[in-house]
């Protein structure tokens, strides 16, 4: 027998193998050029758009090059993909409550829509240097319903 041959099984066992349709000769998992992946195959930002997420123990089949071949996408397979979980109230109350504290300036007490630079500036920048806000970027201070107050 050579060296690295695998022995023949006995005529009356069937042979199994654990096949990846997606893998190359190499063992690497194959690249594909901008928009030229298959059909079937979705990033995770596209599976998330259509509510399903890879799912656990799910790997990557494929990649895709993207900006020339200077970053990659990993690809998933779509039939192989989960519903997305759906949070709880509670977990839901809990981001909304840590937004909330990025979200507040300490001083005024308006709720921006955008998280504020606190570490740096420890305040809203109207309250840090007088720049003016728009009022449209902020909800008014109401301390009584704010979850971070």
């Amino acid at each position: 027998m050579a060296a690295g041959a695998e022995p023949t099984p006995p005529a009356e066992e069937p042979v199994v193998r654990d096949v990846d349709l997606y893998a190359t000769k190499s063992g690497t998992i194959p690249t594909y050029k901008w928009r030229q992946a298959p059909k079937g195959l979705a990033t995770r930002r596209q599976l998330r758009d259509m509510g399903l997420s890879p799912g656990r123990g799910r790997y990557v089949v494929a990649q895709i090059e993207c900006r020339g071949g200077k970053r990659v996408g990993y690809l998933y397979r779509i039939d192989l993909a989960v519903p997305k979980r759906v949070p709880t109230l509670a977990q839901e109350a809990a981001l909304d409550k840590a937004m909330a504290r990025r979200q507040t300036c300490p001083k005024c007490l308006r709720r921006y829509h955008r998280c504020l630079p606190l570490k740096k500036l420890g305040s809203c920048l109207e309250c840090f240097d007088g720049t003016p806000a728009d009022p449209r970027d902020y909800t008014a201070a109401a301390s009584e319903w704010l979850t971070a107050a």
